[in-house]
């Protein structure tokens, strides 16, 4: 580690610097710092407002005793409208019930279901009595399931019934066929040898399960008071996906969340007032710190739409709840204002909307400025985070000029500092490409009983995001890549973010990713699958004759591919591994 040396002059130099401003009067920000910074990329957010000390209930059961009668969770296709004051009386009656089926402090509770009332119930309940609630991703089948309830020792699992074409209780029959035969609550399973206790949602009691309706016991305060809670406990475990080996089960703490929760919606100005409407999924950290937690922090209203996403039913969501803010991944937008653009009468009124997050993957820019004129979202917000961060560690703030706003992820969050480093871990100058590396309350505590894997990815407390991002003389950050993605075509550095961002300003393309293949001669070549707008008649010819001539040669896709959807993990993420493989084994990898 040869450069620890430099570092510390580095961090003696940025002290003296800060301590002179301290001393001057200066606003010690990031925008100070930086500008009396030495052109470094090391960007170091706000201590003003100060890290809360607190745990989720306690959050919670503040928010309720300032806002008791506001509404708190809104699930209008379920008909459920509950107040701050209700749901803190849910919450318990719930937590009660779980103490009663034997769930205690650390032990791990399982959630398998899409958005519904039930999963923010179970959010908080696990977290009053001190439980690690783990998020099973509504995608999963057989064995990922069994893998993530063996990996982290659930003891209780709360399931939905069914979604989309997941039969969840036939899944876990089958895992457990033992089922049909242990009373509710006391499972004795050989493929999952630590759950005990399986939680249906729904009316329809089966045999072995428990129903959720029948969990809820009168709320025993004095019992869950008396629950030795700290802000630093492992309270939540995110598995992210493994685009290669196992998934790995990022834990993280109250501190973790309820702080990123709280700085997220002073971002965008929240307060009591603000009704989020959100159409993410509640098992990814966006749904369930950023929506949930971010609306708990100020009293606001969280409302969903549906149990996955609809573009319809979510404007009509915004519409009749007069939501004022609004969250997505980039396709959702995109289905929302091609949803919009199909009603020419007034079918939604957007008029409250103000503000909002798109983030969960790159924004193209054609996107963001759409929805900020087309969607009445003139306070729109890009976010940057990784699970591993809880998640949030760099935002635009509402009044950044639009040109930012697009083009850029913002700012550093209060309390947390990046870098951008090179290979070999230096700190590089201010506009250099290089991974970016976090660190700061944030950071999760680790990968679950996996400390090989948690080694690799936080050293000396930074988390290596495995972005590759550039950051520029005002600390406004910019991801251009995965340090994976990254294309070597004959010794040249190919950034796909860069041609998808190219591509998008083609007419008749609604969407594009770019990847590499593999190739005999320049080691990789250049691979793009596009989804066309809705009318365009487009031949992958017409997307190559687009690019030569106006990006260099060598940026140019060698293969172009045009499709109706793009493979995406639930949260929107595109996969392009699975677009790689797909290229490779139909042969279309250059030989000569």
């Amino acid at each position: 580690m040869h450069h620890h040396g430099s570092h510390y002059r580095q961090f003696r130099r940025r002290f003296n610097q800060s301590a002179r401003l301290a001393s001057s009067g200066m606003p010690r920000n990031c925008d100070a710092m930086s500008a009396a910074a030495d052109s470094l990329s090391h960007v170091v957010g706000d201590t003003h407002p100060p890290l809360r000390h607190v745990t989720i209930p306690v959050l919670l059961h503040e928010t309720a005793r300032r806002h008791a009668l506001r509404d708190a969770v809104v699930v209008p296709h379920e008909g459920h409208r509950l107040s701050y004051s209700d749901l803190v009386g849910e919450v318990d009656a719930l937590a009660t019930g779980l103490l009663d089926l034997g769930i205690v402090r650390g032990d791990r509770v399982g959630i398998w279901s899409p958005n519904r009332l039930e999963w923010v119930l179970t959010q908080f309940a696990t977290a009053r009595i001190g439980a690690v609630l783990v998020n099973i991703n509504p995608a999963y089948r057989l064995a990922e399931l069994e893998f993530a309830l063996n990996k982290v020792a659930c003891k209780a699992l709360v399931t939905a019934e069914r979604f989309k074409s997941s039969d969840y209780l036939g899944m876990v029959r089958t895992l457990a066929p033992e089922m049909e035969h242990c009373p509710p609550g006391q499972l004795v399973s050989r493929r999952l040898p630590d759950l005990r206790c399986v939680i249906a949602m729904g009316d329809e009691p089966d045999p072995g399960f428990l129903r959720f309706s029948d969990v809820a016991r009168p709320p025993d305060a004095a019992r869950l008071d008396a629950i030795g809670i700290e802000p630093s406990d492992a309270i939540n475990i995110q598995f992210t996906s493994g685009t290669t080996g196992t998934p790995k089960g990022a834990t993280l703490s109250h501190h973790n969340i309820v702080n990123n929760a709280g700085f997220v919606t002073d971002r965008m100005r929240f307060s009591e007032t603000d009704r989020l409407c959100i159409p993410v999924p509640l098992y990814h950290c966006f749904g369930m710190v950023m929506g949930v937690l971010g609306c708990v922090t100020k009293g606001a209203a969280m409302v969903f739409p549906g149990e996955g996403f609809d573009a319809a039913r979510t404007l009509e969501a915004v519409t009749a709840e007069r939501c004022t803010a609004l969250y997505g991944v980039p396709t959702m937008f995109i289905a929302m204002l091609d949803e919009l653009a199909g009603h020419v009468s007034c079918a939604y009124d957007l008029s409250a909307l103000r503000t909002g997050i798109m983030a969960g993957a790159s924004c193209p820019i054609e996107v963001m400025r759409r929805a900020t004129h087309e969607m009445n979202m003139p306070e729109i917000t890009i976010c940057y985070g990784m699970t591993e961060t809880s998640p949030v560690s760099f935002q635009s703030h509402v009044d950044d000029p639009l040109a930012r706003r697009v083009a850029t992820v913002g700012r550093i969050h209060p309390h947390i500092e990046a870098k951008v480093v090179d290979r070999d871990g230096t700190t590089l100058a201010r506009g250099k490409r290089g991974e970016l590396l976090v660190r700061g309350y944030a950071v999760m505590k680790g990968y679950w009983d996996d400390d090989d894997r948690t080694g690799e990815a936080i050293v000396d407390g930074w988390m290596h995001t495995g972005d590759l991002a550039i950051v520029d003389n005002e600390g406004f950050c910019a991801i251009v890549g995965r340090v994976k993605d990254m294309i070597i075509r004959g010794g040249e550095n190919v950034y796909p973010r860069e041609i998808e961002e190219f591509l998008h300003h083609h007419p008749g393309i609604s969407q594009a990713q770019v990847f590499g293949i593999p190739d005999a001669r320049y080691g990789e070549q250049v691979c793009a699958w596009v989804i066309p707008e809705r009318d365009a008649d487009l031949q992958g010819q017409d997307v190559i004759d687009f690019c030569t001539g106006q990006i260099a040669h060598f940026k140019v896709p060698r293969h172009v591919r045009i499709v109706d959807t793009l493979p995406m993990t639930v949260t929107g993420k595109p996969q392009k591994f699975i677009m790689r493989d797909w290229m490779i084994e139909r042969g279309y990898v250059d030989a000569d």
